[in-house]
């Protein structure tokens, strides 16, 4: 074999592996259910094919939501000028919600694909937690100062409501409205961040 035809096959595998990758990247974006199959279809490849070039979903998902996700201060940026630690979670769990929402078919996979399998729980974005820091960083002089636990107590309280999963509680088993569920989860971050700066 000519060093010719292997670069050209070295080619040829980098051009199927940027399709597969690129097909993920663009049905993440339409909300809809993503499957390695609606993949393999998207990118003009067999299903064997795309499961040569990653071994599951998630693996192919992480890479292609990779460039996808905005920093915090991106996310947050309405609310950049405010000390307002309520008025930030506000702004924040909105901004994670209205992403679930909008890409709830990638949102769903790796949920599902990593819930039966914790030790693979690191592979999905967490996005939530950055956000959370990042909406709470005016507390790091205050209530991170005089009680470090009390924060560290209200980060992981807001973890649990702002999140993927209470919004798909609340419209998949309670039968809420997508914004109706926005709302209540709005709601109930920023009453536990007024809790615990009055607490």
């Amino acid at each position: 074999m000519t060093s010719q035809s292997t670069a050209g096959r070295a080619n040829q595998k980098l051009r199927t592996r940027n399709a597969i990758v690129q097909a993920a990247a663009e049905l993440s974006r339409t909300g809809r259910e993503v499957t390695m199959p609606e993949v393999a279809k998207a990118a003009l490849v067999s299903e064997a094919t795309a499961y040569r070039y990653f071994p599951d979903l998630v693996s192919l998902l992480r890479e292609a939501i990779a460039d996808q996700l905005p920093t915090p201060a991106e996310a947050l940026a309405p609310v950049a000028g405010s000390d307002d630690p309520v008025e930030r979670i506000a702004t924040a769990t909105e901004f994670l919600l209205r992403h679930v929402l909008a890409r709830q078919g990638v949102v769903r996979a790796m949920i599902a694909a990593t819930v039966t399998r914790p030790a693979e729980a690191g592979a999905r974005p967490g996005l939530r937690f950055g956000l959370i820091d990042h909406a709470l960083s005016p507390l790091a002089e205050t209530l991170g100062a005089a009680n470090p636990a009390a924060l560290a107590q209200l980060k992981n309280d807001l973890a649990v409501v702002v999140s993927a999963e209470a919004f798909f509680s609340l419209t998949d088993l309670c039968g809420m409205d997508p914004q109706e569920a926005i709302t209540s989860i709005v709601h109930t971050a920023t009453t536990l961040t007024r809790a615990a700066l009055t607490g």
